[in-house]
């Protein structure tokens, strides 16, 4: 290795910045360059001083959030104490990852560029903005700006352009390698990793808690299955208030496990140590030993849709030429159209691909899986009772992720269909998880009253609201809940009955499919104008959305700007101001998804 020393920085929520790191240190090491990859808060921050090329590489969450594992480095980038030009002797480049159907398209990339420019350092390229919605992906803005990065290195670095760089389709050495155990092997490792993890449930150290019910709320006929499920969480010490949110990583399911080993010829109850072969730390998630059956079923993602990656390190595999054209054409930026509508379009899986390119799949070596596949990422769900009227419980409203495609087999969503297979009255029944703070706020005074527009699952967080409300006697609540059908999908409808005649809720619904004419939540907000401008206005009420991120919030928010100018007589671009206002004081939020 010679030339400079690429550091590659990510900030990743559900593995896509994470992937996209992993790639460019892939690049890196083609190029002949020392490159290390890690994520932003497994990195000293306060080391970025001595660095002289390094690459950021960031997602933005909910509301223009960083990511979690990248939240400590944000706090330390902004402190008001850091000298202007502290990064002077740093090249860099900023790579972001966004989805433009939210409001606050790549703010993390953004903020970040402008920071460490503020902070002196040189940007060898502009910002990338990578995009979600775009036909071909985040790939579309990613391809053009990796290529403008290496040439700008390039230049800055005439030793790394005078070697030649290694070929696409030649295998780079694993990360790590398996060292398959005999019988007799004892366990004293697995029982110190396990008596090291931090008190405290966590992302590494989730609660096992148990399942007390699994039960549907959407009428049996209904094609959407919707299940509210309730764990108990004694002797957990989780504590959380309404807004917050429970993390769940999920399992690959028996058959799934079954079909990789027997397509790997792999035993599963074989077991093995895993040796870093740079000096990457070995996934603190797995124990050692671990068995095959464990690192399927809990830890590689072979149910998910794989990203380009995925086929550009099975090509190094290849040796059937059909596949290996293939494989090549897939991870290719010219083959991209094609991909797309092999694998995402029909929505087709890891494991349905190594079906698929069977020669291949024969000649995959162990020591590649955990560079081949990612890792299961925990998934998130607002929770949906609050510890004041349920103590000790954690209930969850998850609609079951179930769909066709073209292919044969229907299209399952891995956490969803995972939960709503566990059965409590089976037997015992433990799922792990943690929990960590939401992005809603609510009011603590008595009198503020709040407007919560919640379709759908959408209403999860806010049934935790006013059962919390409620019990601290908080009466001024307004709720718009809008569903399919009064008669199959109306989720709560007795709480919401309960609090109505106890004077607690106004309750407005919307039952798109109950007539000729679709009727949604936007519609009710625009019928109340007057009562939104009295609360809005008078009362210093907040107004909160949640659910879906498709079209609903935005027209939520048209709806509220009419109410604005209609009740108010002020223009649109003054309504417009009024909700800017709201949103910034915390009286106007939201928390969708997609």
């Amino acid at each position: 290795m010679s030339g400079p020393s690429l550091l590659v920085l990510y900030g990743s929520q559900t593995g896509t910045a994470q992937d996209t790191a992993y790639r460019i240190g892939r690049q890196a090491q083609r190029r002949h360059l020392k490159v290390r990859v890690l994520p932003l808060d497994g990195y000293n921050v306060a080391e970025l001083i001595s660095e002289s090329l390094v690459v950021f590489v960031c997602s933005t969450t909910g509301q223009g959030d960083p990511p979690d594992n990248m939240k400590n480095f944000w706090r330390f980038l902004f402190r008001k104490s850091l000298p202007v030009g502290s990064l002077s002797c740093l090249d860099c480049a900023v790579l972001g990852l966004g989805d433009s159907s939210y409001p606050k398209f790549n703010f993390v990339a953004k903020k970040l560029h402008k920071r460490l420019l503020q902070l002196g350092a040189g940007m060898l390229i502009p910002v990338g903005l990578g995009d979600d919605q775009h036909d071909l992906g985040p790939d579309a803005v990613i391809d053009p700006w990796l290529r403008s990065f290496w040439e700008k290195v390039l230049v800055l670095y005439p030793s790394v352009s005078n070697m030649e760089p290694l070929r696409e389709d030649e295998p780079l050495p694993p990360s790590y390698t398996f060292q398959f155990l005999d019988e007799e092997t004892d366990q004293t490792e697995v029982l110190l990793r396990i008596n090291s993890e931090p008190t405290g449930p966590s992302e590494f150290c989730p609660f096992p808690a148990r399942m007390l019910s699994n039960r549907r709320v959407t009428e049996p006929s209904h094609f959407q299955d919707v299940r509210l499920m309730e764990f108990d969480i004694s002797g957990s010490n989780i504590e959380f208030a309404a807004g917050d949110i429970v993390r769940i990583r999920p399992q690959n399911s028996a058959e799934d496990v079954q079909l990789f080993c027997q397509l790997l010829r792999l035993d599963p109850d074989s077991r093995f140590t895993l040796r870093a072969t740079d000096d990457v730390p070995v996934p603190a998630r797995l124990p050692q030993p671990c068995s095959v059956r464990h690192l399927v079923e809990r830890y590689l993602d072979i149910a998910a849709v794989p990203r380009r990656s995925f086929f550009e390190l099975l090509s190094g595999f290849a040796t059937n030429e059909l596949e290996q054209d293939k494989l090549a054409e897939f991870s290719s930026a010219a083959g991209q159209d094609q991909l797309h509508s092999y694998c995402n379009r029909l929505r087709r899986t890891a494991l349905e691909v190594l079906s698929d390119f069977p020669h291949t799949t024969a000649e995959i070596k162990v020591d590649h899986l955990l560079d081949l596949f990612p890792e299961i990422q925990p998934r998130s769900f607002s929770i949906a009772s609050s510890l004041k009227v349920h103590p000790n419980r954690l209930q969850i409203l998850v609609a079951v992720v179930l769909y066709r495609s073209k292919l044969f087999k229907p299209r399952r969503g891995l956490c969803s269909s995972w939960l709503a297979s566990l059965d409590p009255e089976q037997g015992e029944v433990r799922v792990h998880l943690w929990v960590k703070k939401g992005s809603l706020r609510f009011p603590k005074e008595l009198e503020t009253p709040v407007i919560l527009v919640g379709p759908g699952t959408g209403v999860a967080p806010f049934r935790s609201a006013l059962q919390e409300r409620v019990s601290e006697g908080k009466t001024a609540n307004v709720l718009f809940f809008g569903c399919r059908s009064e008669s199959k999908d109306f989720y709560f409808r007795s709480e919401w009955e309960d609090m109505m005649k106890a004077g607690n809720l106004r309750l407005f619904t919307a039952f798109s499919r109950d007539q000729e004419e679709k009727v949604y939540v936007q519609h009710r907000v625009q019928e109340n104008t007057a009562l939104l401008w009295e609360l809005m206005t008078n009362k210093n009420a907040c107004f909160y959305i949640a659910g879906n991120a498709k079209q609903m919030p935005a027209a939520v928010c048209d709806a509220l700007k009419e109410a604005l100018q209609q009740e108010g007589g002020v223009s649109a671009e003054e309504a417009e101001q009024m909700l800017a206002a709201m949103e910034k004081t915390g009286r106007l939020q939201s928390e969708t998804w997609s």
